[in-house]
């Protein structure tokens, strides 16, 4: 017998992920991290030596960790040591929203309190409007208060709009981080209280050493780790961030891979991003931590009518059709230096307009470099009203990087902002799948997500149920099997990210990402996926989350 495994794992249902999705009984040999051999259980034996340690889990099933390839986890972290949570439905109304406020006045961090609220906030509360900024006054005047919803609108009381330096004479900055600023006004030129694309201007509270750190540790393993995901593309927000991360893998404090995307303009500049190798100095191992790309945003978001589209906006009085922040010279350069730098180019287009103009951009400028990553789209592939798009896509070389999540978060809400043209194209998945593109399911988690983003059960259940907030049934017709959706969140992350030869599968080769679910998900109906928990993470044949041991811990609190 060759060199005895560190660990073997035996299931009676293995998901293994390879091509045409088997399902069998099985087992896998673990050594160095890295599996070394798969087969029938009655195979095992053979890799089994005094000092392996066995895991027979039975009828639990066992499969690769899931991949989360667009994630802002560093805020979603962070969101939960300094934000009140307002979100719907534990918010039914505007009198909720304003109660939680009060009830956590003494929570304010240098004289600000921070309320979470969802994507499509007025959408979302049964009166369909956002607070207004005297019902924030009515809750204090001393305090600063700004309800954060969804990253793209905030809404601010006067002491907030205060403090920022928002008043009649304000001018929006002139440049875009997640979209063109905008400063809502009324009849007198007074600022309503609600702003869009400008929560990264506002000067709310920060986390730094050790709560920052404490933050990410607790984050990481409470949003994702126990939700069986092993490998993150995380967006950057700050640079303090970064190097906490890379402290917590090099200590063995964080269990996941993490392929960081620098934000650019937001995080640090274009050339800082190209160069970061010169200044970041990153000392946690490679396969666990590096920079893996560049994100830069052409656009804004739905819910600020800010999404660049290419009908007009007819919610509130908008006849607008957003902005393309990006130019193609920006887009073209853009590709030219993530290309020389060896990194992955990702573009946030959430409109069909913007999408348009970065794939054409990508294709003008010569598409993928030879031997450099295909950039990215993020978003493409949530609303596609023009189905020979796609053509574009191809000819550009680029990658669709949806969101299932959004299915639930917003879906409902694309006619009440775009009219009839909002119905059209939805999140067709089934039709992208026909198409032969491989595309990937991620939680694109910030301030504001629904509550379950980042466990890829919710994910697939709406790859499945494709049920709305409101639920209502979206163009069911693009429903995938399930199969195909767990395809999405385990072997095609691995493509998107280039690294489909380690991960993402369970075949000999490759890191030993396994998670132990507790039930079978084939075995029950769409709605059961909700219930799916997972049992036991492995990262590189680590143990690194068990809920039973967990769960035990927690209850003797």
């Amino acid at each position: 017998m060759d060199r005895a495994a560190d660990l073997v794992l035996l299931s009676n249902r293995v998901i293994w992920m390879t091509e045409g999705d088997p399902v069998s009984p099985g087992f896998l040999a673990v050594r160095d991290g890295n599996i070394v051999a798969t087969g029938p259980r009655a195979e095992a034996d053979a890799h089994i030596g005094p000092d392996t340690v066995l895991h027979d889990v039975g009828d639990a099933p066992i499969m690769p960790g899931f991949v989360d390839v667009h994630a802002h986890m560093e805020v979603a972290a962070r969101t939960a040591y300094q934000t009140v949570d307002c979100r719907a439905p534990r918010c039914r109304n505007v009198a909720d929203v304003l109660d939680i406020l009060r009830d956590h006045l003494d929570e304010a961090v240098d004289g600000w309190l921070v309320g979470q609220a969802n994507l499509f906030f007025d959408q979302k509360l049964a009166e369909k409007r956002l607070p207004t900024r005297a019902e924030l006054d009515s809750v204090s005047t001393e305090v600063a208060i700004v309800i954060r919803a969804g990253g793209h609108v905030s809404v601010l009381n006067s002491r907030a709009l205060e403090r920022a330096g928002i008043d009649g004479g304000y001018r929006e900055a002139d440049y875009s981080i997640t979209g063109l600023p905008t400063v809502e006004r009324d009849e007198h030129g007074e600022p309503t209280g609600v702003v869009k694309e400008m929560d990264n201007l506002l000067p709310l509270p920060k986390l730094s050493g050790d709560a920052l750190r404490a933050a990410i540790r607790d984050g990481v393993h409470g949003l994702f780790t126990a939700n069986g995901v092993t490998t993150i593309g995380e967006i950057s927000e700050t640079v303090a961030g970064l190097r906490e991360m890379d402290t917590l893998v090099r200590d063995g404090e964080l269990a996941a891979r993490l392929r960081v995307y620098l934000w650019a303009p937001g995080t640090v500049s274009l050339q800082q991003a190209c160069a970061h190798a010169d200044w970041l100095g990153l000392t946690a191992p490679e396969d666990l931590m590096r920079i893996h790309g560049v994100k830069m945003f052409a656009d804004g978001g739905y819910s600020a009518a800010s999404a660049a589209v290419k009908k007009p906006y007819v919610h509130e009085g908008h006849h607008h059709c957003g902005e393309v922040a990006l130019s193609p010279d920006q887009i073209g350069d853009a590709l030219r230096q993530t290309a020389a730098a060896g990194l992955q180019l990702a573009v946030h287009a959430n409109g069909d307009r913007a999408q348009e103009e970065v794939c054409k951009a990508i294709e003008a400028a010569g598409g993928a470099r030879p031997g450099a990553p295909a950039p990215r789209v993020e978003h493409a592939g949530n609303f596609l009203p023009e189905p020979e798009a796609t053509e574009l896509w191809r000819r550009a070389g680029i990658i669709p990087v949806p969101q299932p999540v959004f299915i639930y978060t917003f879906g409902d809400f694309f006619p009440t902002y775009l009219g009839d043209y909002g119905r059209l194209g939805r999140f067709p998945f089934r039709r992208l799948v026909d198409e032969g593109w491989a595309i990937t399911g991620s939680s694109d988690v910030w301030i504001g997500s629904e509550e379950r983003a980042t466990n890829p059960f919710f994910s697939i259940w709406c790859c499945l149920s494709r049920q709305s907030f409101l639920g209502e049934e979206l163009d069911g017709d693009q429903r995938i099997t399930l199969a195909e959706a767990l395809r999405m969140h385990t072997i095609n992350g691995a493509r998107t990210l280039g690294e489909e030869e380690v991960y993402g599968s369970l075949e000999p080769g490759k890191k030993a990402d396994v998670i132990v679910l507790d039930r079978d998900p084939f075995a029950g109906s769409a709605d059961d996926l909700l219930d799916v928990r997972v049992d036991a993470v492995f990262l590189g044949g680590r143990l690194v989350h068990d809920r039973q041991v967990e769960v035990t811990h927690n209850s003797r609190i």
